[in-house]
């Protein structure tokens, strides 16, 4: 019985608008595979490059968790409860859109790219006063560990959502490996590897690869090269 799906860097949706280069894991826009609907309670994550001084003008989202992390250079975000900050290379920020949020996202600098992962997931609960919140974090945690940095928790490592959802962020050297056990039973994980090469339950990832694994407690990382990535623990099921 299968329990777990590829996602290989070059079977992602691509669409290249010159002010933004998007790779879609999952389908969104004018991309649609039957088969890369969502993982889970996952449902999108975008790979964007922004153009410098380019960006998203002001659109509506209602009833999604939405989670930015930066990769390189920074986003300016402006939303109408009324946030304005930057977000940096390092930081990562989370929207409970709710009962409905209206943003706007600019990559404010005019000599760099943004590169950054953008991370839709259905809410456990519908309907929620829209929230906003963004933190820097301790990258120095990530080195060969498993730096959390997202949770259902408001007073647990890292930001918060509403759903029973765990991130981690991981900067592993090459032979080191470790092991990650679930959270929540009946949750699955779902690795995007960054850069670099890693092993995941023995299946090879190279930059941008991702995996999906279901119906097993613990998973097993090993980085064959330098290797930076994420781990999301995600409900398959609502």
């Amino acid at each position: 019985m299968k329990t777990s799906v590829l996602h290989k860097a070059n079977t992602r949706g691509h669409a290249n608008h010159g002010w933004l280069n998007a790779y879609h894991s999952f389908s969104f826009a004018s991309w649609y595979n039957p088969e890369r609907v969502q993982f889970g309670m996952l449902r999108v994550l975008n790979d964007d490059t922004i153009a410098a001084g380019m960006g998203f003008g002001t659109h509506p989202h209602d009833n999604m968790e939405i989670i930015t992390i930066p990769l390189e250079g920074d986003l300016a975000h402006k939303d109408s409860m009324g946030n304005a900050s930057t977000i940096k290379t390092g930081d990562v920020q989370v929207m409970s859109a709710g009962t409905g949020i209206q943003h706007s996202e600019f990559n404010p600098n005019h000599d760099q790219h943004t590169k950054l992962f953008q991370i839709w997931l259905f809410p456990k609960y519908r309907n929620v006063t829209p929230r906003y919140q963004q933190i820097t974090l301790d990258v120095t945690k990530q080195k060969n560990d498993f730096a959390q940095i997202l949770s259902p928790n408001a007073d647990d490592e890292g930001v918060w959502i509403y759903q029973d959802a765990w991130f981690y962020l991981s900067d592993f050297d090459a032979g080191f490996s470790k092991k990650l056990s679930l959270k929540k039973e009946g949750n699955g994980f779902y690795i995007m590897n960054i850069e670099g090469k890693i092993e995941v339950n023995g299946e090879q990832l190279e930059k941008r690869d991702a995996l999906g694994v279901w119906d097993t407690k613990e998973i097993e990382i090993k980085a064959n090269t330098n290797a930076k990535f994420l781990v999301m623990e995600i409900p398959m099921e609502q």
